[in-house]
């Protein structure tokens, strides 16, 4: 997600879109299966501590990964009411839609019909468009300040720290999360261009090979919740310095694989790169196979729970979020996670100005 949503196709009286950067779009798909393996995971690893392992070690990068490739794209954001205009239909709208959607599939499928709609409570994946959204609204004050990137590590490092935040919003989450946004905003194309060199991908097999080496080692000494950065330390049960150190500690972690992922993702037209444009689709939508086929007791097969069924879950996961992510899904789903919703704005004379230049 490119600091989600995807593109739309351009309008006749618009200008030609610029072009995809295939490498981002590349780098989104890449994250999304990941995304999409590590849910499926989830009701299985318990059983193995290979994929428990390869839990932590993915969790360690991949909304990391989503979430500095959305600051990079939202380095150009302003108040301008078009880009306010595209915020609320892009990324508001379909929380408000899909963060019911998910209650309501929960109480009907998931047996829970006490669970309240609660907008201000982000449920399972939506946390994510929440955060957005937050992050941003906030990007031209991270454009604006000296030191941006310092500043957000110690807004994180004291969020940690205090277990008086609440859940409204996942806030723990949006400010725990925001130094990987905040990088995003302040990386450049060089950067990008650093971290794709050939040397930096040959570093990257023993750095990769290291952090399995120590996700597995941690599985039994490590609580899993600390990647999800949704809780300060003390309700992990952490002496409260431990939040600060954790921060650092994750964000340092989370980054060095970020790069080695990146180095290894392909710059070329791919097969799927065209798949890239439709990673909101494949977010937002794979949790309803992955938490539905929970609710029917699917994973409760004894044979998912061997090597042979695990390989099934992961690659069912990967083949059906590439499914998701099609122009054909991206097409069905336009009305509530790209809609135009001309009637609820006030018209745009500067934005229509501007096309008249183009």
């Amino acid at each position: 997600m490119d600091g989600v949503p995807s593109p739309r196709s351009p309008e006749p009286t618009r200008p030609p879109a610029k072009q995809r950067d295939a490498f981002f779009d590349n780098a989104k798909y890449l994250a999304i299966v990941l995304v999409a393996v590590g849910h499926s995971w989830e009701p299985l690893k318990g059983d193995s501590r290979v994929l428990q392992a390869a839990y932590l070690f993915v969790y360690a990068f991949h909304m990391p990964t989503f979430i500095v490739i959305s600051g990079y794209f939202s380095r150009s954001f302003d108040m301008r009411p078009d880009r306010l205009k595209r915020l609320v239909t892009g990324v508001l709208l379909p929380y408000v839609v899909f963060e019911t959607a998910y209650v309501l599939f929960k109480r009907t499928v998931g047996g829970d019909p006490s669970l309240p709609i609660s907008l201000l409570d982000p449920w399972y994946l939506t946390w994510f468009l929440a955060a957005l959204f937050i992050w941003r609204l906030t990007t031209p004050l991270w454009n604006l300040v000296r030191q941006p990137v310092p500043l957000a590590i110690v807004i994180a490092m004291l969020a940690s720290l205090s277990p008086d935040i609440g859940e409204d919003l996942d806030l723990q989450r949006v400010l725990q999360f925001l130094p990987f946004f905040v990088i995003g905003l302040s990386m450049k194309q060089e950067h990008v261009r650093l971290v794709r060199r050939r040397a930096v991908r040959i570093l990257s097999v023993p750095v990769f090979a290291g952090a399995l080496a120590m996700a597995w080692w941690a599985v039994p000494r490590m609580n899993p919740s600390w990647f999800y950065h949704r809780d300060s330390a003390q309700e992990l049960g952490a002496p409260w310095w431990c939040g600060p150190v954790m921060v650092l500690a994750l964000l340092g972690c989370s980054l060095l694989l970020t790069v080695c992922f990146f180095a290894w993702v392909p710059g070329r037209t791919t097969w799927f790169t065209t798949l890239g444009a439709g990673t909101l689709c494949g977010y937002l939508l794979h949790g309803f196979f992955v938490k539905g086929a929970d609710y029917q007791g699917w994973y409760d097969a004894a044979w998912l729970h061997r090597p042979l069924g695990e390989v099934s879950v992961t690659l069912l996961a990967g083949a059906l979020v590439t499914l998701l992510c099609t122009s054909p899904v991206r097409r069905a789903f336009r009305c509530v996670m790209e809609p135009e919703m001309d009637w609820a704005f006030k018209r745009d004379t500067a934005a229509a100005r501007r096309r008249a230049k183009a």
